[in-house]
């Protein structure tokens, strides 16, 4: 009987595990089933993009894991009974349930809205291809006039702020933070970065507080009112509740407790990938969520599944964090470099040469991810029949 590999996402962690699974392993011992909630792979990192009115590469999941004898399922994730091993999904024709002998989670992230009233009424968020869309439709029908309001100062914030004022100049952009806007950035980034505010005409308003969206403004805890044509939600990142129903083992924000080589702590058959990860990086701090986490983190994991299933050595992957690589706009960006501590270094590449090396880093992710079969050796493993789990039986 095959063993039961099931990958929740399909995202750059889930699609990226799903196809070196299917190189690795061998097709007689292993099924391969990928439940992601779209037919096609969402280059997420490339959304505000999308919304602000650029045309992204079409690609459907159907296509990519053509060959690799995958199994497709498009529909969204309910429930986990991580007890009887299933996966309770839902498509327009009903619902159903999936059996896995193995679990890879890689959910990955949503917009975090804090509680805060009037977010998911009214405000667009930009952590979902659904959600993106919804904002790209509000900015065509204001046109060349109106007020767009950026709530939030991390990465995709200034993506976003960006990319919109200066794919459509017509509209006015505004940024409203907590914090302060790149203030993590060393001073060469920082500096980069506000220049490059004040040549879009990008207005931020730091350390503000949002206690509710309306729907033509934000109102700040202090009262004042920002009024907004389009109010654009990026004040961070949450994971979905999935997880911590299941009864899995997960840290206060949701994001699942795993082992160094990627199992849950509480249920060492599923393995997780991406943003719902919870594992301490190679500098002694939790790994961010991030797309360079997503592909260290699936590495680590499908080393593992292989290891466990098959009976050979398990590698410890390096789980670095290198820094923050931020675009401004098509020909503009900041590479920001961190040390040991993740603390910003004082120098950072910034302009055009550090956008045509995020544009590269991106193409590069989304080919690799859409040939599946590329490099695909002349044998594959083979299950290690009867062969249980145990950690402490496998090489580190």
């Amino acid at each position: 009987m095959q063993h039961r590999i099931v990958v929740l996402g399909a995202g750059y962690a889930g699609a990226f595990s799903a196809g070196y699974l299917a190189r690795q392993l061998h097709s007689d011992d292993f099924e391969i089933t990928v439940v992601n909630a779209e037919p096609d792979f969402v280059e997420r990192l490339r959304l505000h993009q999308l919304a602000a009115g650029r045309q992204l590469p079409h690609r459907p999941l159907a296509d990519i894991f053509a060959g690799t004898d995958i199994r497709l399922r498009v529909a969204r994730v309910i429930r986990i009974d991580a007890e009887r091993r299933t996966v309770t999904v839902a498509d327009e024709n009903g619902s159903g349930r999936i059996e896995y002998d193995t679990l890879l989670y890689a959910l990955g992230s949503t917009a975090a809205d804090h509680g805060i009233a009037g977010v998911a009424e009214n405000a667009y968020p930009v952590a979902a291809h659904p959600s993106a869309l919804r904002l790209r439709d509000r900015l065509d029908d204001l046109g060349d006039h109106g007020e767009v309001l950026v709530v939030g100062g991390n990465l995709t914030a200034i993506e976003t702020a960006t990319e919109i004022a200066e794919s459509r100049p017509g509209l006015r952009v505004r940024m409203v933070t907590s914090g302060e806007v790149g203030g993590w950035l060393g001073p060469q980034a920082r500096r980069h970065l506000l220049r490059a505010f004040d040549r879009f005409g990008i207005t931020i308003h730091e350390h503000t507080t949002i206690e509710r969206v309306e729907k033509s403004a934000v109102i700040a805890a202090d009262g004042t009112s920002f009024g907004s044509d389009a109010t654009v939600w990026t004040a961070g990142f949450a994971v979905p509740g999935i997880a911590a129903a299941a009864g899995l083992d997960v840290v206060p924000d949701g994001r699942i407790a795993v082992d160094r080589q990627m199992r849950s702590t509480s249920h060492p058959d599923i393995y997780v990938a991406g943003d719902s990860a919870f594992v301490i990086g190679d500098n002694g701090r939790p790994l961010p969520m991030s797309c360079a986490s997503a592909g260290s983190t699936a590495t680590q994991a499908t080393a593992a599944i292989i290891g466990d299933r098959t009976g050979r050595a398990i590698p410890t992957v390096s789980l670095p964090y290198f820094g923050n690589h931020i675009s401004l706009g098509r020909r503009d960006g900041i590479f920001q470099l961190v040390d040991g501590a993740a603390r910003s270094r004082s120098w950072a590449l910034r302009g055009r040469t550090a956008a045509r090396v995020k544009s590269a880093i991106l193409r590069t992710a989304a080919w690799t991810l859409s040939h599946p079969t590329f490099g695909k050796p002349g044998h594959t493993y083979r299950s290690a029949t009867g062969r249980e789990h145990s950690p402490d039986a496998v090489a580190a």
